[in-house]
């Protein structure tokens, strides 16, 4: 007899996955091998930034009182005491009518509140000693970048969970961060089931194909954060898949299989959770494609019974596996995160269930639009390549028509969404 499984709405799936959330744990990684990973603690500034006031262009470092009357018909004369560069300070302070020749980066010297940049003043010399001629008011503090104006020493400057880029970098270094503390990455098995399965470099036989879901949740994982590792076909035999399962979970945070999770003689993802005694928390999502995405809990680790079709496989991937791995890397935001884009493209056909279409999304005259990115059927595999966005179709007994409203869901983003449903 058939298994009867009755539907849950997406967002009520969603709640029950997010209710068995893994906690994340972290390392120290040298600055160097940090780029792609994920903040384990947030970054406090150690100094300020600017760690002094120093000068924003080449010029003159002065006093601004001294140019108060400063005209063309009455040009201000300050004698030129020295010239600092970047990381040098000056050997003298700055009194009336004097000026220190600074460049770029440079120390601001004591007693200078300003700085005239190097084509707005004429140079002379005059009995061994330099001098320059200003013929205009410098209002104080002109081309000056002063000590703590970016940052002040112990603000938080990046939040755990942030994704660390070239940007990042940039401030880690800044601060001193040579070993920088980050998310270890959730390891994620991948199985995959099916006899008609054969590996890519496999030659093609009647009857088989090639097994493209694992590579495709390999890097599903790598884009969320995690570390994947495929593990390779399960048998169609129950007591070998229940043993293999029961291995890797003790392994692996995450363990995903494709295929099995149906109804049929040969899908046999149910018994073995059944004989794991995990606890099945849905088997059955009102959405299309993937309505039989299955998930269980066990011992602390999540077991995701994908669908065999990759298109299935892939949506339930990124509705229900990408908030458990990023919030073990403490990212805030756990979901894709929601647009709304017009329809570039008619779904007259009615759907009781909701839909998710692979689509991409481009701009038209200022707007967001989405069509399709190539044939919609559950198994289609090539359109995939082309999708961007999950252009989300809510079930109902009407269509969808050209300039439609939807709400679509970013893949490339990594920002994120609290929760978008």
């Amino acid at each position: 007899m058939l298994e009867k499984r009755t539907p849950l709405q997406i967002n009520q799936a969603v709640e029950k996955v997010t209710a068995h959330l893994l906690a994340g744990r972290t390392e120290e990684v040298s600055i160097f091998e940090s780029d792609g990973r994920y903040l384990g603690e947030d970054i406090i500034a150690t100094n300020d930034v600017p760690l002094f006031t120093r000068s924003g262009y080449d010029g003159y470092a002065l006093r601004s009182i001294d140019t108060v009357h400063a005209s063309s018909e009455e040009p201000v004369e300050l004698r030129v005491l020295e010239e600092i560069g970047a990381g040098m300070v000056a050997a003298h302070d700055i009194g009336p009518f004097e000026t220190i020749r600074i460049m770029t980066g440079a120390k601001v010297p004591n007693g200078c509140d300003t700085v005239i940049m190097l084509e707005a003043v004429k140079e002379v010399e005059k009995n061994g000693e330099r001098y320059i001629t200003i013929k205009r008011e410098v209002k104080k503090g002109d081309h000056l970048s002063y000590q703590g104006e970016e940052a002040k020493k112990g603000d938080v400057m990046l939040k755990k969970g942030t994704k660390i880029n070239p940007g990042v970098m940039a401030v880690l270094a800044t601060f001193g961060y040579a070993k920088v503390r980050v998310a270890v990455k959730p390891r994620v098995g991948i199985f995959v089931t099916g006899s008609e399965l054969l590996e890519v470099d496999e030659p093609l036989q009647d009857g088989k194909i090639r097994n493209s879901n694992a590579h495709m949740i390999f890097g599903q994982v790598k884009r969320v954060g995690g570390e994947p590792v495929y593990l390779g076909k399960l048998a169609d035999e129950l007591d070998s898949c229940i043993a293999a399962v029961a291995e890797a979970l003790k392994e692996f945070d995450l363990l995903i299989t494709t295929g099995g999770v149906s109804v049929g003689d040969y899908d046999l993802m149910p018994d073995v959770y059944k004989a794991l005694n995990g606890e099945v928390l849905f088997n059955k999502i009102a959405m299309r494609p993937g309505s039989v995405t299955t998930v269980a809990v066990l011992d602390g680790k999540f077991l995701f019974g994908l669908s065999g079709n990759p298109s299935a496989s892939y949506v339930g991937f990124e509705l229900f596996v990408r908030p458990v791995v990023r919030n073990m890397l403490f990212c805030e935001n756990l979901h894709l995160k929601a647009e709304t884009a017009r329809l570039h493209v008619d779904y007259k056909r009615p759907n009781p269930m909701t839909r998710f279409v692979r689509s991409k999304l481009s701009f038209d005259n200022g707007e967001l639009v989405v069509e399709s990115a190539g044939m919609d059927k559950s198994n289609v595999v090539t359109s995939l390549a082309h999708t961007d966005v999950l252009a989300v179709l809510p079930g109902g007994e009407r269509g969808f028509a050209i300039g439609d409203k939807v709400k679509v869901l970013l893949l490339e983003d990594d920002e994120g969404s609290k929760w978008p449903w």
